[in-house]
């Protein structure tokens, strides 16, 4: 069974910056393509961004494009998103997710999915 294990999450001021990671204990973590979705607070999920199973063509939701950048690394089986320039809109539970449906934004395209880890930006 698949676990997906996000950290780095917390508080932080606007303008500021965090990096998101996701421990993946899957055997054939390079296979999948992965991505990155929050919450916000009284809001549904919401995806941000994914990335290929190879590390290429990512996609970013427009309202962090520029800002948030999703990374990987094969030989350790993590995700990162590091987040800079921080809003106070950026406040929200992110959850990483993984998939061998092709590369998609769409939720339900996604097989496994991590627990979330908060993040708090402060105004």
């Amino acid at each position: 069974q698949a676990q997906l294990v996000e950290t780095g999450g917390g508080l932080v001021q606007a303008g500021g910056s965090l990096r998101l990671s996701c421990a993946a204990s899957i055997r054939t973590f390079s296979t999948y393509d992965m991505g990155w979705f929050r919450q916000p607070p009284g809001k549904e999920r919401e995806f941000v961004a994914a990335m290929t199973y190879w590390g290429g063509s990512p996609l970013y939701a427009d309202s962090v494009k520029g800002r948030f950048f999703i990374s990987r690394d094969n030989a350790v089986n993590t995700l990162y998103l590091r987040m800079t320039s921080l809003e106070f809109e950026d406040t929200a539970v992110y959850y990483c997710a993984a998939t061998r449906n092709g590369l998609t934004t769409k939720e339900i395209e996604y097989e496994y999915w991590g627990q979330g880890t908060q993040v708090t930006v402060s105004s």
